[in-house]
């Protein structure tokens, strides 16, 4: 039996392990779904409180219940190590680690080529390995099956390669890991008919494409093309503005066409781990081969301004009220960068705050989701929201609209709002200014 028979048996026999290198938001989902599926599970993470939470039956992803994780471990179907040794013994080793931008906007693969080294250390026959991280089109070729074949082995014979983007959305409720199409993208025919058994044990749809490459990119275009609908539909809010309309009753009035239009949605920026990082990665990888991504570019430009312009929306309703920026307390609901998730990376929120306090504000939050925040070297902690704490605010505003906040108690008791997430159709008593447009008025009046 050849090598990739064996493999595919073990795999449909569920006697195969599976290793997950990188326990974050991807890594730790798909861990779960696996050992779910009755594969037995090594997680792999640099971070010993990780990796401690999860074998005491814990979970740090708050997409995955603690409850979940404990029924596995008591099972014994999934364990956590800090022992990047044992890579040798997972039949298909998946690696989920980050992949951040440089300071001057360069892939930064450290993270992934960490974990190809410490793979090829323990890399024998038979095993099968699939990258998740996103990345620019080539990396799995140019990096993970380059590394690995300095052992001697060689990918597609001795043992296999594959991309396989992460589709995860935290916060959404009913599209997860088991139930998401999942693209991949074998390095060779052997590499992709593995790479297929294996993904097609514990996910619902799997999506073949022809090679590594396509897959990486597939997973760019997705984020890129809502990057740039993102960048189109801010820019739209500020022509909006300059025309003195409501963009609120605009984008529902272009979504009443039952064809060739899609619903995007303006704000104070962009946010997370993966569109405002993603499309720079086909940027820069184009750049390599001479060509400029005008479109990707732009929208970079557009929704990297937003967090100015918000905080110029409230310099202009603060002076609307005869009070200056200087001075004056602003809450903040909302600082993760999106809404119903503890995660604050990218969050325009934290431009935001940093841009009022520039300008001489006072700045607290509150969030539900975050407890504590760090901005340099500067600790803030989430505030409680009352009656009291809205009414001695000088303006509220809304940089992330979390389900569980209630915004007509906030509307009853604010006096000033600005809410670039149209959380606040309607107000009571305060006067709000949307992303763009007018006012909408409450019983306070504006002096």
């Amino acid at each position: 039996m050849s090598t990739e028979s064996q493999l595919i048996s073990k795999i449909r026999s569920h006697d195969a392990v599976v290793g997950v290198v990188g326990l974050g938001y991807v890594g730790l989902p798909l861990a779960v779904a696996f050992a779910e599926s009755g594969f037995r599970v090594v997680g792999f993470d640099v971070n010993e409180s990780v990796v401690n939470t999860v074998n005491s039956g814990g979970s740090h992803v708050s997409d995955i219940t603690p409850k979940r994780v404990t029924e596995l471990t008591d099972q014994a179907l999934f364990a956590a190590t800090t022992d990047f040794a044992r890579l040798s013994e997972p039949d298909a080793i998946i690696i989920c680690v980050p992949t951040p931008l440089s300071k001057t906007d360069d892939p930064d693969l450290s993270y992934v080529l960490k974990a190809t080294q410490a793979v090829k250390a323990g890399l024998r026959e038979g095993q099968l390995v699939s990258l998740e991280s996103t990345t620019y089109p080539g990396t799995t070729r140019e990096i993970v099956q380059a590394t690995l074949e300095e052992t001697g082995l060689r990918a597609g014979t001795d043992f296999f390669v594959a991309f396989s983007p992460e589709r995860v959305d935290p916060g959404n409720a009913v599209w997860q890991i088991e139930n998401t199409p999942k693209i991949v993208g074998g390095l060779t025919e052997s590499c992709h008919r593995i790479a297929l058994a294996l993904y097609g044990e514990a996910i619902d749809n799997i999506v073949g494409v022809s090679s590594p490459e396509v897959a990486e990119l597939a997973k760019l275009l997705e984020n890129t093309f809502r990057a740039v609908n993102i960048g189109l539909v801010n820019e739209m809010a500020m022509i909006a503005d300059r025309l003195g309309i409501d963009v609120w009753e605009v984008i529902d009035a272009a979504a009443t066409k039952p064809y060739g239009f899609m619903r995007f949605f303006p704000g104070p920026g962009l946010g997370g781990h993966c569109i405002p990082i993603d499309p720079l990665f086909l940027a820069w990888k184009m750049k390599t081969l001479q060509y400029r991504t005008r479109f990707i570019e732009l929208a970079a430009e557009v929704n990297s301004e937003m967090p100015i312009y918000v905080v110029d929306r409230v310099v202009e309703a603060l002076n609307d009220s005869q009070k200056p920026a200087k001075g004056s307390r602003v809450l903040l609901l909302g600082v993760s960068y999106k809404p119903n998730v503890d995660d604050t990376r990218e969050s325009p929120a934290l431009d935001i705050i940093g841009l009022l306090r520039s300008k001489g504000a006072t700045v607290e939050y509150h969030d539900p989701h975050v407890s504590r925040l760090r901005l340099d070297s500067d600790e803030m902690t989430s505030v409680e929201l009352t009656a009291e704490r809205l009414q001695a605010a000088d303006l509220v505003l809304i940089a992330t609209d979390h389900g569980d906040v209630d915004y007509v108690f906030v509307g009853r008791h604010a006096s000033l709002v600005v809410d670039p997430r149209n959380a606040m159709a309607e107000s009571e008593k305060a006067v709000v200014y949307p992303i763009a447009g007018p006012p909408r008025n409450g019983s306070h009046e504006i002096s």
